[in-house]
C-alpha cells in the first residue's frame, strides 16, 4: 500500500486527517454498514407508544406492572432510552442466527440468504444498532445474555467486545439436543452458546447459581444441628502454603491427634471447636472437617456448561400452554434455562428486559420466579407481529401465566398474578415545529407513564391528566388551559406531583407554580423527549 503524501496538504485538512485515523479501528471486526430503513425512518419520523387498553391485564395491585410493546425492537429501544435510561438490570436476548435458512431474519423488510453478499454485513449492522441502544438503558450494574450459534459467534463476540468495551464476563455452552439428528452427516451440533457481558465489570458483585435438588442433598444433618443441614468441607491448607503458624495438631474427642497445615491459626480452629463447626466423624476420630451450613450457602459460582435443559423442554412448555396441535413457534427457549440466567444475574426488584421476546418466554420466567421466591421483578418483552407472534402467541402466553390456564394433563394452572400493559409504537413527525412539538406531547403519555411508573388514572381532563402508582404521583399538562385547573386540582391533593407541562422551549414554566413550588417536581415537554431524541438521531431539523 503506498504512503500518503501529506507535503502538500493544508493544516484543516491534516487536522480532519488526524481525525479519521484516530478514529480508525486498530483491532477488531469490520464490514459494510447497510442502511436500514426502520433506522433511517427515525431521521423523519419520531417513535412513540400507544396503548392498547383492549390487551391490558390486570392482576394483584401490589404486584408489578409489566410491559409488552409490539413493533420493530429499534424503535421500542429508542422509546426506552428515554423511559429506562439506566434502569435496566438483565437484558436477555435470542436475535436470529442468520443461517440463511429461511429462519426468520429479515433485513428491509427482504429475507437473507445464505447466497447474500452482504448476509453478515447486514446482520451486524442490523445487531450494533440495537445493542448499543440496549447499552444506554443498562443500569450501572445492568448484564446482558446474548444467545447465538456457530454462524455468528466470532463476530458477535468481537463487536459485543467493541460495543461494552470488553466488559465480557464469560460464555455459557449450552447442550440443547441430547441425541443425534437427521442434520448430522459430518458433525452434528448440539450446542448453543450465551455470550455474558456487563455495562461495567467493576460494578459487579459475585455471581451465583442456585444449587440443584442432586446438590442440596449433599447436605445432611447427622449430629442433629440445630442450624440444619450441613456438608464437610477440608480444613487442610493448601499443599502450596508453606506457613508453619498453621502446622499444629488437632485432637479429636477420643484423643486421636491430627498434625498438618490447617486452613485457620491454631486459635481460630479452637473458636470453630468451640462453636460446633467442626465435625470429627461420628467416632468422633475422623479427620476434622469444617460444617457448611445449607442456610447460609448462597450457591454456586456459575458454571459456563448447562446440561440440565433442552430444547424439547422449551417446545413442551410452549405446548402445556397452547396444545400440541399449536404450530406458532418450533423453537422457543425453555422457561428453565431463562429462570437459570435471571437467577444468577438479578435482584428481588429488578427490571428484565427482552427485544427479541419471541414467544415470550423470559415474560414467564419472570413470573414465575417471583412466584418462587416471593418477588417483585418486573419484564419489558418488545417484539414485532411478524406471523402473529406478538398477538397470538407473546401475549396470549403472557396473559395465560398471569391469569392461568389448563395444561396438557387437564389440570388447571393457577395464575401467577401481576398486571401487564400492551403498547405498540407509533410515530410523529420530527421536524422541530410548533405543531409537530405539540403532537409529540398529546401522543406523550404512554411514555410519560412508563417513565414514572404511574398507571392508575386519578383524574382525566381535556387539558391535563393525573395518575398515581402507591405515594407517587404523576401530572401531565397538554396545554396552556390546563396550567390553573390543574393548579386547583393539586392543591385540593396536596400530595408532591411530578408534573411535566407543554411549553415551546425548555422552560418548566416555573413562574407559574411559584406559590406552590414545594409540591411539584416540574418538567418541560416535549423537549426532555426531543433532547433525548436527538442524541440517538440525526433527525431534519428546520
Amino acid at each position: 500500500m503506498a504512503k500518503e503524501n501529506y507535503s502538500g496538504w493544508s493544516m484543516p485538512e491534516l487536522i480532519k486527517e488526524i481525525r479519521k485515523l484516530k478514529k480508525r479501528k486498530k483491532y477488531g471486526i469490520v464490514w459494510e454498514n447497510k442502511p436500514e430503513q426502520v433506522a433511517e425512518l427515525c431521521k423523519e419520523k419520531l417513535p412513540v407508544l400507544e396503548e392498547d387498553k383492549g390487551k391490558e391485564v390486570k392482576g394483584d395491585e401490589k404486584k408489578p406492572v409489566n410491559i409488552l410493546i409490539e413493533g420493530d425492537n429499534y424503535h421500542a429501544l429508542s422509546v426506552l432510552n428515554y423511559t429506562h435510561k439506566g434502569k435496566i438490570d438483565v437484558i436477555y436476548i435470542d436475535p436470529p442466527y442468520n443461517t440463511g435458512n429461511g429462519e426468520g431474519f429479515k433485513y428491509n423488510d427482504k429475507r437473507v440468504d445464505k447466497e447474500d453478499a452482504y448476509r453478515h454485513s447486514k446482520w451486524l449492522s442490523f445487531m450494533e444498532k440495537r445493542l448499543r441502544l440496549a447499552k444506554n438503558i443498562m443500569s450501572r450494574r445492568g448484564v446482558i445474555f446474548i444467545s447465538i450459534d456457530n454462524n455468528e459467534f466470532t463476530q458477535l463476540k468481537m463487536l459485543c467486545d467493541d460495543i461494552f468495551n470488553g466488559n465480557f464476563i464469560g460464555c455459557f455452552v449450552w447442550r440443547k439436543k441430547a441425541g443425534a439428528g437427521a442434520d448430522s452427516k459430518l458433525i452434528f451440533s448440539q450446542h448453543e452458546y450465551i455470550l455474558f457481558y456487563a455495562k461495567n465489570i467493576k460494578n459487579l458483585d459475585r455471581f451465583f447459581q442456585p444449587l440443584t435438588e442432586k446438590q442440596k442433598k449433599e447436605y445432611k444433618n447427622p449430629d442433629s444441628d440445630a442450624r440444619g443441614d450441613w456438608a464437610p468441607t477440608d480444613l487442610s491448607a493448601p499443599s502450596s502454603d508453606t506457613d508453619d503458624s498453621r502446622l499444629y495438631e488437632v485432637v479429636c474427642p477420643t484423643g486421636k491427634k491430627w498434625l498438618r497445615r490447617w486452613s485457620y491459626t491454631k486459635a481460630n480452629m479452637q473458636k470453630l471447636i468451640e462453636q460446633n463447626l467442626v465435625w470429627f466423624g461420628k467416632d468422633g476420630n475422623s479427620m476434622p472437617k469444617r460444617k457448611r451450613f445449607l442456610s447460609e450457602k448462597q450457591g454456586l459460582v456459575p458454571r459456563s456448561w448447562i446440561d440440565f435443559v433442552l430444547t424439547s423442554d422449551g417446545k413442551r412448555d410452549f405446548e402445556n400452554i397452547f396444545g400440541k396441535d399449536n404450530k406458532l413457534f418450533e423453537y422457543p427457549k425453555p422457561v428453565l434455562l431463562m429462570k437459570h440466567f435471571i437467577k444468577i444475574a438479578s435482584s428481588k426488584k429488578s427490571i428484565i428486559l427482552d427485544f427479541f421476546a419471541g414467544t415470550g418466554t423470559t415474560g414467564q420466567a419472570v413470573l414465575e420466579l417471583n412466584r418462587e421466591d416471593n418477588s417483585s421483578r418486573k419484564f419489558i418483552l418488545c417484539t414485532n407481529n411478524e406471523n402473529n407472534i406478538s398477538t397470538e402467541a407473546c401475549y396470549p402466553r403472557v396473559k395465560k401465566a398471569i391469569t392461568g390456564y389448563t395444561n396438557l394433563k387437564e389440570e388447571i394452572v393457577m395464575g401467577l398474578g401481576s398486571s401487564l400493559k400492551y403498547f405498540k409504537t407509533d410515530f410523529v413527525d420530527a421536524e422541530p415545529t410548533d405543531i409537530n412539538k405539540k403532537k409529540i406531547v398529546d401522543k406523550s403519555t404512554e411514555m410519560l407513564c412508563l417513565k414514572e411508573d404511574c398507571f392508575d388514572e386519578v383524574k382525566k381532563e381535556k387539558e391535563y391528566r393525573i395518575f398515581r402508582n402507591k405515594g407517587k404521583y404523576l401530572g401531565i399538562i397538554y396545554d396552556d388551559e390546563g396550567i390553573e385547573p390543574f393548579k386547583k386540582e393539586l392543591k385540593k391533593l396536596n400530595k408532591r406531583v411530578i408534573v411535566y407541562i407543554f411549553s415551546l422551549d425548555e422552560s418548566a414554566r416555573e413562574e407559574e407554580f411559584e406559590v406552590m413550588a414545594d409540591l411539584v417536581e416540574l418538567k418541560p415537554i416535549p423537549a426532555v423527549i426531543l433532547n433525548v431524541y436527538k442524541r440517538l438521531f440525526k433527525y431534519v431539523s428546520s
